[in-house]
């Protein structure tokens, strides 16, 4: 593992309240370079929260975040993020370009407008998801996958070296999910680390380097193969989980 400087995230002592209310408990880990990271836990367990307060979007009671050894304030243009998409103003009158294109703000700085070189690095970000034909297309006319896949666009056009992305498989169909893993695999060989609220079990093996699992306080990081066992699912889960097997070497897995 690399060190606290070198880390793409570290994250010492971590803890988040809500009205007095511990949502994150003391949460300490670091990440490698270059992988796919699921972050997983029952609802509740503080998965939206640990990447809302990495990012500075809620604050913390006490611990430290650092991006590549630094803040995040010093290390904005590293970092990628996608949104729940139902915390997303939908209705907002703009295009799926334009959208797109806010990805590029963070290299333009506050007085430099986008141009033709902007533009050009949307539109491939488009159709890397396959969203190049709707560029035009009011966010507002478009399916939930098909608005999850401009989000996507939005982060790759960051260009960033960090990203995170929150439960960006739920309620996507087969296609945007398999445009989603093609999206992820493309980055990891690029080098990129993506860490994903993630809430299928049953697709963590085959879609996941690593697993943090997370139920207010850290249960366990690290590679799927050695994290994503019984046991510690028993611990995340406690009574919610109804079912563990092993099918074709992999952990099957379902919650109640």
């Amino acid at each position: 593992m690399k060190t606290i400087q070198e880390s793409p995230l570290s994250v010492q002592g971590l803890t988040v309240a809500y009205q007095k209310k511990p949502v994150l408990q003391d949460v300490t880990f670091e990440v490698p370079e270059g992988k796919l990271i699921a972050i997983v836990g029952p609802n509740g367990a503080g998965k939206s929260t640990l990447i809302k307060a990495a990012l500075g979007l809620i604050p913390k009671v006490r611990g430290d975040v650092r991006i590549y050894g630094k803040p995040y304030v010093q290390q904005r243009k590293m970092i990628g993020y996608v949104p729940q998409r139902e915390s997303v103003d939908w209705d907002f009158p703009t295009s799926a370009l334009d959208v797109v294109m806010m990805g590029r703000y963070g290299h333009l700085g506050w007085f430099k407008r986008p141009g033709a070189n902007e533009k050009r690095i949307a539109m491939e970000s488009l159709d890397k998801v396959g969203m190049a034909d709707f560029a035009g297309r009011q966010i507002s006319q478009l399916s939930g996958g098909q608005q999850q896949r401009i989000f996507l666009a939005r982060a790759l056009a960051q260009d960033a070296k960090l990203y995170f992305m929150d439960e960006p498989f739920v309620g996507v169909d087969a296609a945007t999910e398999k445009a989603i893993i093609t999206l992820l695999n493309e980055l990891k060989k690029q080098g990129k680390t993506v860490l994903v609220v993630h809430h299928d079990l049953s697709t963590v093996n085959e879609y996941f380097d690593w697993v943090l699992l997370l139920n207010v306080g850290l249960i366990d990081v690290g590679p799927v193969d050695s994290v994503f066992t019984a046991a510690n699912l028993q611990i995340t889960y406690g009574g919610r989980l109804a079912v563990l097997d092993r099918s074709q070497d992999a952990l099957v897995v379902t919650t109640r």
